[in-house]
């Protein structure tokens, strides 16, 4: 994606800040993350297109360091002239990097929009805008929350790789063998494209455990008990996670893992400390 190609291929992910502290902060984060050379840096959409001016505007603001800068694109909510619009203007922008995702129906919207599945919105961005876009989309190792079975969740995934996404960033889990048995069952689908793990660095229990249980992500009952034993100390807890995030970065590198995404949260340090324990 970007001339700094980085050993691991490593990526990282923001979300719109929406006061000025939060912006100046991610500017701090961004500045920190930039000199470890990244592939991209991917900017997050709010569902239904609720912060679509606030994704524009922090990735213009992340791009001004060099780095290739992706933002979300999802479809669920939207028409197809409103993505059309959008997309001219990412190009006009020089953008040519998106992650294409289907998104949450945003509670009180009525409709879901044209576009119903991920694939569609893949296949809408190739016939609107040919190859100009590098496409990623999103892969569940631990399979998504709504699919009836693992079975039917991997060829959901395998047609929207097919329908033109270059690579795919999984959700992140804490099972390495989770992310294997996935990528085994892709393949075995004719699924050729990279398939890099989402890392979520672990700095708050009670963030984590709600994110997870909201997004269908396994907190393996060891790591549940030991956060839970720390209660507050905030220290323990991050020191906890480093070693744990840390060893599965390292196993997962070590298992062929194509590089790795970090779900940062708009924090620098986290990422950085598992980032100087592990080796290529």
């Amino acid at each position: 994606m970007s001339a700094h190609e980085h050993p691991l291929g490593i990526s990282f992910e923001f979300f719109p800040p929406n006061t000025d502290a939060g912006r100046d902060k991610l500017m701090r984060t961004r500045d920190a993350l930039a000199p470890r050379q990244p592939r991209f840096f991917s900017v997050t959409y709010g569902a239904g297109g609720s912060t679509q001016h606030r994704t524009l505007n922090t990735v213009q603001a992340v791009r001004e360091s060099g780095i290739t800068t992706a933002p979300h694109l999802s479809c669920i909510g939207s028409e197809k002239a409103v993505l059309r619009d959008l997309l001219a203007q990412y190009r006009e922008q020089g953008i040519d990097s998106l992650v294409a995702l289907r998104g949450d129906l945003p509670s009180g919207m009525g409709g879901i929009g044209e576009l119903r599945y991920a694939n569609e919105l893949v296949e809408f961005i190739r016939e609107e805008t040919g190859d100009h876009f590098e496409i990623a989309v999103a892969a569940y190792p631990e399979s998504h929350p709504q699919a009836p079975s693992l079975d039917r969740d991997v060829e959901n995934f395998a047609r929207k790789m097919k329908a033109g996404a270059n690579l795919a960033i999984t959700q992140y889990f804490f099972t390495a063998d989770a992310y294997f048995h996935f990528v085994e069952r892709a393949r075995a689908l004719g699924v050729e494209a990279p398939i890099v793990p989402g890392i979520m660095p672990i700095t708050n229990y009670t963030k984590l455990a709600r994110f997870s249980d909201a997004c269908g992500a396994e907190i393996p009952r060891w790591i549940r008990k030991q956060l839970e034993a720390y209660g507050d100390d905030s220290e323990a807890i991050a020191a906890f996670g480093e070693e744990v995030i840390s060893r599965l970065c390292q196993r997962l590198l070590d298992g062929g893992a194509p590089g790795l995404h970090f779900y940062t949260l708009n924090q620098a340090e986290p990422t950085l400390k598992v980032l100087d324990n592990i080796s290529a």
